[in-house]
């Protein structure tokens, strides 16, 4: 008989233990649950850009999660005086085709990389940009020059969907 009652009771222990589990499961899911990004977040991890209009030699800025993104389409010209340059020359050293998919086409976070400010399209000692807020000059390949800015311009992920459309994110 007193066997009996040792399941029963480890029968008890075991289906307490086990609604205890699900309980505190129950009360923990919504609090990690929470931290989770909500869908305006979501919505703005990617946005699709329509580049069929932009000519050679011009740029456009979209906003992609609340920062400029610039899209240049570069000439012959702007390609090739981005590719002669000494990786000697540069403070942040990169290749013009580490930094652009399609030759022609570049894609960058329009934010200087000194303080954050944005800097001005075709200015500059090297016909790149140009951040007047601190006076830093970029290549027409978005690299840092001249000027306090530590880095090149920031490279976001993106993808060519068709020869009209780029994904950023």
């Amino acid at each position: 008989m007193p066997e009996k009652k040792i399941k029963r009771r480890e029968f008890l222990y075991t289906t307490s233990y086990a609604v205890g589990a699900v309980g505190v499961g129950a009360v923990v899911w919504p609090l990690i649950d929470q931290m989770n990004p909500d869908a305006s977040v979501k919505a703005l991890a990617s946005t699709e850009v329509d580049i069929s209009l932009v000519q050679p030699g011009k740029a456009i800025t979209v906003l992609w999660r609340g920062k400029p993104v610039f899209i240049k389409r570069r000439t012959p010209e702007e390609i090739d005086e981005a590719r002669k340059v000494k990786m000697e020359d540069l403070k942040d050293p990169q290749k013009d085709e580490d930094r652009a998919k399609d030759p022609e086409w570049l894609v960058m976070l329009g934010v200087c990389t000194h303080l954050g400010c944005v800097p001005l399209n075709d200015k500059g000692d090297y016909n790149g940009w140009f951040c007047p807020c601190h006076g830093s000059h970029y290549d027409t390949s978005g690299r840092i020059r001249k000027g306090p800015a530590p880095t090149n311009m920031e490279i976001p992920k993106y993808e060519f969907i068709n020869s009209n459309t780029i994904r950023i994110g």
